[in-house]
């Protein structure tokens, strides 16, 4: 049995492992249109989380299986190769494609000048290379993030980190030379709801604590208007190690410092204003528990100064070209992985990670999920093996127009950023452009 795997983050590789795992003879190819792997854990974790980034190491020992392949550069869909001639080349395959796009905050001056997502924040400083944006920090004193999960608090941590703990991360060098000269000296980390609503973990929350010449600030008052953190004693243990780190900065006196942290709490941002054609400020109501788990406005209102803000408030899933699609979740419609289209399973068509299930989990969820749908699919493989395939997909892939990108070419990379790093005095750099990347993939490096 051929298998093709749709995307090479954790979701793919762990779908491509489980495959291998459970049956013996099984081939798998993991495509992926960007022409180096690892999704998420590549373009999306932090360059400073370098232990949660070493899970690179385990990825590619799934893609360097003798029965598992590596395609790049290939894109599935509109503009590539159809969905329909996908089916045609493989007995089975397995959508692993994430949730491509971010959630919009849909209030007034959303798209001033100095607004961005996270999520083009992220891929800037971290080299993907569809990323076109730039100019983030420049004339930015104050910034504001909104939201209070694990990705608001990563890039509420690049914005208040310096020079010397940057650089020697895999952070793009044009990324690293905006950061260190970045004059941003307040970062505001907004949330709609209480302290003990928020998504961060305690992990990622106690490293903003731990920042050099950067002080955290909170409000213990604010804080105070959520009951829970009053008494936290109900919580579950996550959410009352968050409360009791947000505790002891509240009670802790100010400290001198360069770079404020603000975590601040009840605030709902209801417009961004203008100042020189640019965003100058936002303006948030203040919200109150409504006592059945969300907020309700007040009626009175605060403006927080920012020249730059990044929204953080989610993360939505993209419909796939051929498949059934859920607007309202953002995710392909499945019964333990296998797609349905009205109440019958599409023959042969899988999906696993976000597109299943929806953005939620941390990476290790995926594993379990990547499971789940392969049963799901080794069940089908009787009534899927009969179909008549070319002898080898990648000659059919070539001769519609892809030019993958094989794992000789995802070395060639890896090799071009250890020498880039060296040239500038740093460990591994990343590759930030296309141009770079293709080039390095055929050996034209400069």
């Amino acid at each position: 049995m051929r298998v093709a795997v749709v995307g090479s983050g954790p979701s793919g590789c762990y779908t491509a492992q489980s495959l291998v795992q459970q049956d013996p003879d099984v081939l798998v190819d993991v495509l992926d249109r960007l022409p180096c792997p690892y999704g998420l854990v590549r373009y999306g974790v932090a360059p400073d989380h370098e232990k949660i980034k070493s899970l690179q190491n385990n990825l590619r020992t799934v893609l360097e299986h003798e029965r598992v392949r590596f395609l790049g550069g290939v894109e599935i869909g509109p503009g590539g190769v159809p969905t329909a001639r996908l089916r045609e080349l493989y007995h089975a395959v397995v959508y692993c494609v994430g949730a491509a796009t971010d959630r919009h905050l849909g209030i007034p001056g959303e798209d001033l000048p100095g607004s961005w997502s996270a999520t083009e924040f992220v891929s800037w400083y971290s080299a993907h290379p569809d990323s076109t944006a730039d100019g983030f920090v420049i004339g930015a004193r104050s910034a504001v993030v909104i939201g209070v999960g694990n990705v608001a608090v990563d890039v509420t941590r690049m914005l208040a980190r310096g020079l010397t703990e940057l650089s020697p991360t895999d952070m793009p060098h044009p990324a690293l030379t905006a950061l260190a000269a970045s004059r941003v000296t307040e970062v505001h980390m907004v949330g709609r709801r209480g302290p003990s609503q928020a998504r961060f973990t305690t992990k990622e929350l106690r490293e903003l604590g731990s920042l050099p010449d950067a002080e955290v600030a909170v409000d213990a008052a604010e804080l105070a208007l959520d009951p829970a953190y009053l008494d936290p004693s109900a919580l579950a243990a996550p959410q009352r190690r968050n409360v009791e780190v947000l505790r002891g900065w509240a009670a802790a006196e100010s400290r001198p410092a360069s770079r404020r942290i603000s975590l601040r709490f009840f605030l709902r941002p209801v417009e961004l204003l203008a100042d020189g054609g640019r965003v100058g400020a936002v303006r948030f109501e203040r919200t109150v528990p409504d006592g059945r788990g969300g907020v309700r406005g007040t009626g009175e209102f605060e403006e927080i100064e920012a020249q730059l803000v990044l929204r953080s408030v989610g993360y939505r899933g993209m419909p796939v070209e051929g498949l059934p699609f859920d607007a309202e979740s953002g995710t392909v419609p499945n019964v333990d992985g296998r797609v349905v289209q009205g109440c019958s399973a599409v023959p042969g068509e899988y999906v696993a990670g976000w597109i299943k299930r929806g953005p939620t989990g941390v990476i290790g969820t995926n594993r379990p999920d990547a499971k789940e749908t392969v049963t799901s699919l080794l069940e089908d493989a009787p009534t899927l093996v009969h179909k008549d395939l070319p002898e080898d997909p990648l000659d059919a892939l070539r001769a519609a127009g892809a030019e993958p990108v094989e794992w000789a070419g995802w070395c060639a990379i890896e090799r071009a950023e250890v020498e880039l790093g060296a040239s500038l005095g740093r460990g591994v750099v990343k590759l930030p452009d296309w141009q770079s990347l293709m080039n390095a993939v055929h050996g034209n490096v400069s």
